[in-house]
């Protein structure tokens, strides 16, 4: 299997420019996704640089899970995360009304740190590799 960590990280850091831009025109469902899948996608990072072959979308999983062990700080973001999966897509993911009327400023504000800040634990384990 060919080590493709470049790949998730590079495709990482797109998604979390993707959030910012969908934070800045109000669209903070997809926001709170797209900050979801690149914290995903960076941890995939990790896993690849070291030969692992992690699956699931669960950040807290894949982030509890990889080789290099996170500050707690980070799994506690990894949680709040992962809560924007499914729910911020669907309408059936609250009790009723569509799913965007469940985001804001301050969850999209929320989501892009807390995936900023794994995007660049990553890229600093990566570093260090």
């Amino acid at each position: 299997m060919p080590n493709r960590a470049n790949d998730w990280l590079l495709q990482a850091e797109h998604d979390l420019k993707h959030a910012s831009h969908a934070r800045d025109v109000g669209d903070h469902d997809w926001a709170c996704f797209a900050a979801q899948q690149a914290a995903e996608k960076a941890v995939q990072a990790l896993h690849q640089a070291h030969g692992q072959e992690a699956w699931g979308h669960s950040v807290l999983r894949l982030l509890t899970d990889a080789p290099v062990g996170p500050p707690e700080a980070l799994i506690e973001q990894a949680r709040t995360l992962d809560t924007y999966y499914v729910p911020a897509r669907y309408p059936n993911g609250h009790f009723s009304g569509p799913a965007f009327e469940y985001y804001g400023p301050l969850q999209s504000e929320q989501a892009l740190r807390h995936a900023g800040d794994i995007v660049e634990f990553v890229r600093q384990a990566l570093a260090r590799d």
